[in-house]
């Protein structure tokens, strides 16, 4: 009996074992790192001109509020929403202190719902137009982690601050390298407003949308919010040299830089044997520029032996100009000091041929992003690259066979007919 009874106590205490060691021990270290949250900040147009009653036969604010009220139902949960005001408290005329008139109405952060709406229901328009300093606030109420960051501009008129042009606060916000997005929508805009919105976009990476209804604006708010949280790549910034020697070394990735009018920048690559990189650069010309443009991607030796390179020119109007080029490394290279084939440095040289008007500001520089990318290269001199036609060259191969197959057989055709004919 006492046999029996030690005998389950074992089994019992190897089965409680097993059930420790199997059970998933909680995770500590390997945790995946907290994902970075998005960050939003709507900021809205409440001077005196958004009482006209032109959309839908309601006043613009009354439609502001609406298209707000339905689009904090619909925020996603992993974004962390603001709303920040301009022209809602000064009725005076001192131009100075109406072109102050910007708060933050509700703080970025997790939503609470009925707060923000609340908040947005007392707002009543009132002031000035400082869209401006409105920008430069909420750039202030955005710093701050990894995520995305997006200010969602409404309005139904420019400026009326200047000479603080919210176009170069716009491109000075840009040159910080905090990748923040601005997106602007106008309501019922002129051409005045909607040049000077495009040009706050445009410097950002944003959009411009005119807006005529409730819905439209609804609906494109909800969209923008969206957005901003989907996941997107973020470019690294980064700051070119002079030369080569003093270039920062860049890793597979996609970067971002300001580049002056006519200037020439370097960067480093590393690139091991059997290794292909994959540059490509764009420039966006966020301000007015003279017609005849162009940009150079070269990538050469640390020597200065040019080994390849890629160029884009363009006349006229034009928002983006991109070029790219592509070196494969020979797999057959001596081996380092360490055993391990050695990589060979590329030096980048990114240049640009833009020109401004002596009225346009050059400083800062014009926006860039550099992607690179390093893959296997060629395997042998099979590939499709080496043929310099792409991945089409089979269809060429094939072509030029069946025409010449084609043209043996009706040559062949041709005399037989001819023979019989003599013979008839």
């Amino acid at each position: 009996m006492i046999t029996r009874k030690r005998l389950a106590v074992g089994v019992c205490g190897l089965l409680a074992v097993m059930a420790a060691a199997l059970a998933p021990s909680p995770a500590v270290a390997d945790e995946p790192s907290a994902k970075p949250v998005p960050k939003v900040e709507l900021t809205l147009d409440v001077s005196g001109s958004m009482r006209a009653r032109d959309i839908d036969g309601q006043s613009r604010m009354a439609a502001a509020k609406q298209a707000f009220n339905e689009v904090l139902d619909a925020v996603p949960e992993d974004v962390q929403l603001g709303i920040r005001t301009l022209g809602a408290n000064y009725r005076g005329e001192d131009r100075k202190v109406g072109c102050k008139d910007t708060r933050q109405l509700y703080p970025v952060g997790p939503l609470d719902r009925t707060e923000a709406k609340t908040a947005v229901a007392t707002l009543t328009p009132t002031g000035w137009t400082p869209i401006g300093p409105a920008l430069l606030g909420a750039a202030k109420d955005l710093k701050g982690g990894d995520g995305t960051r997006r200010i969602v501009l409404i309005t139904d008129g420019e400026d009326t601050c200047a000479p603080l042009d919210p176009c170069q606060v716009a491109r000075d916000i840009a040159a910080e390298g905090i990748h923040l997005t601005v997106d602007t929508l106008g309501l019922l805009p002129d051409a005045k407003t909607r040049q000077q919105l495009s040009c706050i976009a445009e410097a950002t990476g944003g959009t411009y949308t005119s807006v005529q209804h409730t819905k439209e604006l609804r609906d494109r708010v909800h969209q923008l919010v969206d957005r901003a949280a989907d996941p997107v790549v973020t470019p690294v910034p980064t700051e070119g040299a002079r030369q080569c020697a003093t270039a920062p070394k860049l890793k597979a990735g996609l970067y971002s830089d300001r580049e002056k009018f006519a200037e020439h920048r370097w960067y480093r690559v590393d690139v091991r044997p059997g290794q292909e990189l994959r540059a490509s650069v764009s420039i966006a010309a966020d301000r007015a520029v003279n017609n005849d443009y162009g940009v150079l991607l070269r990538a050469s030796t640390v020597h200065g032996r040019e080994i390849v390179r890629g160029a884009e020119a363009g006349d006229g109007r034009t928002d983006v100009i991109s070029s790219g080029l592509r070196y494969p490394k020979s797999p057959d290279t001596p081996d380092g000091d360490d055993g391990d084939p050695a990589a060979e440095t590329v030096c980048l040289q990114v240049s640009n041929s833009f020109s401004a008007p002596a009225s346009v500001k050059t400083d800062p520089g014009l926006p860039m992003e550099l992607s690179i990318d390093l893959v296997d290269g060629p395997g042998d001199a099979s590939d499709t690259a080496s043929f310099g036609l792409g991945h089409g060259w089979w269809l060429l191969v094939s072509l030029a066979l069946a025409g010449l197959l084609a043209g043996l057989l009706w040559g062949w055709i041709s005399r037989w007919r001819v023979t019989v004919w003599r013979t008839n």
